[in-house]
C-alpha cells in the first residue's frame, strides 16, 4: 500500500520549503556516496593544505617554472638578474669571512688606545715626579744657601 503524495510535496522528492525527503532506497545510496564523496575531497584538500614539506616543494617547482619561462622570454634579463645575486651572495660570503680579522682589528686598536693612555698617564706621573724631586731639590739647595750665609 503505497501513500499518496500529500499536498505540500512536489512529484521529484522535495517539500516545497526545500527540504529532500527521497523515499527511494537507491536515490537514498546514491545522496549517501554524494555526501561520502564531498567529504572525501574536504578531507583530501585540508590534508593538502596541512602538508607543509609537500607545499613548499609545490612552490619551488613553481618558481623554477617561473623562472625558465622568464629565461625564455628574455636571456639577458635573467642572466643579469642571476649576477646580481651572485655577486650579493659572494659580498656576503666575503663579508661573514672577513669579519673575524675586523673584530680583532678593532680590538687591537682599542687595546693600543689603552695602552696609550696608559703609557701616557705613566709619563705624567713620572714627569710630576720628576718635578716634585726638582722643586724638593731647589728648596734643599736654597736651605743650604742660607745656612750657609748665616754662618758667615
Amino acid at each position: 500500500m503505497s501513500t499518496p503524495a500529500s499536498s505540500d510535496q512536489n512529484g521529484d522528492g522535495r517539500t516545497t520549503s526545500g527540504n529532500t525527503t527521497p523515499a527511494d532506497p537507491d536515490a537514498i545510496k546514491a545522496d549517501i556516496e554524494a555526501t561520502r564523496e564531498q567529504l572525501s575531497r574536504t578531507v583530501d584538500e585540508l590534508s593538502h593544505r596541512l602538508d607543509v614539506p609537500e607545499r613548499a616543494r609545490e612552490r619551488a617547482y613553481r618558481a623554477r617554472d617561473t623562472a625558465v619561462e622568464t629565461y625564455r622570454e628574455s636571456p639577458p634579463a635573467v642572466i643579469g638578474t642571476g649576477a646580481g645575486v651572485a655577486a650579493l651572495l659572494g659580498l656576503l660570503v666575503w663579508r661573514r669571512s672577513t669579519k673575524d680579522r675586523r673584530v680583532a682589528k678593532r680590538a687591537a686598536r682599542r687595546e693600543a688606545k689603552r695602552a696609550a693612555k696608559v703609557a701616557a698617564a705613566r709619563r705624567a706621573a713620572t714627569a710630576k715626579a720628576a718635578r716634585k724631586r726638582t722643586k724638593q731639590a731647589g728648596k734643599k739647595a736654597a736651605k743650604a744657601r742660607r745656612a750657609v750665609r748665616r754662618t758667615k
